[in-house]
């Protein structure tokens, strides 16, 4: 592996991890811009915006886009988070120079009134399919009773309410503000030569708005409520609690990671022995989610609504155990075998390698290595653990249930 890291005269970052061994190539563009960015008038808005990268620019139209990406047999999409909107596409490498092209023909559309227009009500049908989801809907539901104050308590789609006001104008302001190189990092996993890929970023991106949107990262309060959604027809009660963890740059992350795994991986975890091989629930899982400047454990319960409250004292006293004795080397030792065979697996698919490019540099400013990566899960120690949760307890500070309850 080669890593390489230039920065173009407009503040473009470009970084690649390179395989001469490798049999296809990556390409990836992360925007740090999502639903924590927007304000409440332009809600959904990044998402939106997401939608309209594949609609064209002034030389390529959206048949032209699809078209081609599907001509060079790419495997090729977007998505938007809280935090992130990322572009990729995988292809053979002989296929990179073409790739950037309509990589960079997405990041700046026309953005053409008739197209936002059209895509207004692909959007808010979206909202309404994902409405029907109660995973889905528990986790925003969630993360406003966590984040009642805060933009990350937004959602990622918007409301309907606020797409359907949203305007042709309001989002090229936004795009203008946020689609600026200081705001990327393009990223490249896989074979290609280095020279060149320098030579087509420059051809191809060398003339993206320079600039930088601040973020504020401080650390947010959180709501400490719970919200109730009734849904008489559901078959199961869905519940999800949000609590404190590190933050994405957090020394201690990685040690957040494994005891998610130890206490919540959907199998040969202690919640999963609790209450899933008993039968007592069809889902009882925990797991870590990181952003800027803020992190949460994120529990979810899955079961009949007759056995909610009592699968939830089940849960909180495998965390009160958890909390007052920390774990084992034996499950320390496993979850550390668990996570390593998955940065290892991952990292053997130049597409499995893009994604921790990207997230690295943007939440880090710097590369970690596949080597890195397991140098660090493998020296997390009991200790490690026991100091993340003497500062992250495990705990429910947030609650949100979608079912057929009126009350918890």
């Amino acid at each position: 592996m080669e890593f390489h890291e230039t920065t173009l005269a407009n503040g473009l970052t470009v970084i690649a991890e390179l395989n001469s061994t490798a049999q296809s190539v990556a390409a990836g563009v992360f925007v740090r811009t999502g639903s924590r960015d927007e304000t409440e008038d332009v809600s959904g808005v990044s998402h939106f915006l997401e939608h309209m990268a594949f609609k064209g620019n002034e030389v390529h139209t959206a048949d032209d886009i699809n078209r081609i990406f599907d001509e060079l047999g790419a495997n090729y999409n977007a998505s938007t988070s809280e935090e992130v909107t990322q572009f990729y596409a995988a292809i053979l490498p002989e296929y990179l120079p073409t790739a950037l092209e309509m990589l960079s023909a997405l990041l700046y559309p026309s953005l053409r009134t008739d197209d936002f227009d059209m895509e207004k009500k692909v959007i808010l049908e979206e909202i309404g399919m994902y409405d029907d989801q109660p995973t889905f809907t528990v986790y925003e539901q969630a993360m406003q009773a966590h984040f009642p104050t805060h933009p990350l308590g937004r959602k990622i789609l918007g409301t309907t309410q606020s797409v359907s006001d949203l305007t042709a104008d309001a989002m090229r302001q936004y795009h203008t503000d946020h689609y600026r190189t200081g705001n990327m990092v393009l990223a490249i996993a896989g074979r290609a030569d280095w020279d060149q890929v320098c030579e087509l970023v420059q051809t191809y991106c060398g003339e993206f708005p320079a600039g930088r949107t601040d973020r504020d990262t401080s650390r947010p309060a959180v709501g400490a409520q719970t919200q109730v959604l009734e849904r008489p027809a559901s078959l199961q009660q869905h519940i999800m609690q949000l609590a404190p963890a590190p933050a994405a740059d957090h020394p201690l992350r990685y040690a957040a990671d494994l005891l998610g795994v130890i206490v919540g991986d959907h199998s040969s975890s202690r919640l999963y022995w609790e209450l899933v091989d008993p039968g007592h629930a069809e889902s009882a899982d925990l797991g870590y989610n990181d952003y800027d400047g803020t992190g949460t454990w994120l529990t979810y319960l899955g079961c009949p609504p007759d056995s909610v409250a009592r699968n939830l004292e089940r849960i909180h006293a495998v965390y009160e155990q958890v909390n007052r004795e920390g774990v084992t080397g034996t499950e320390l030792e496993q979850a550390q075998n668990r996570v390593a065979s998955s940065i290892v697996l991952r990292s053997e698919r130049p597409m499995g390698r893009l994604g921790a490019l990207g997230s690295n540099w943007v939440y880090l400013g710097r590369y970690r290595s596949v080597d890195d990566d397991l140098e660090t899960v493998q020296g997390i120690t009991v200790d490690d653990i026991s100091e993340l949760l003497a500062e992250y307890p495990l705990a429910a500070a947030s609650t949100a249930a979608v079912g057929p309850l009126a009350s918890l």
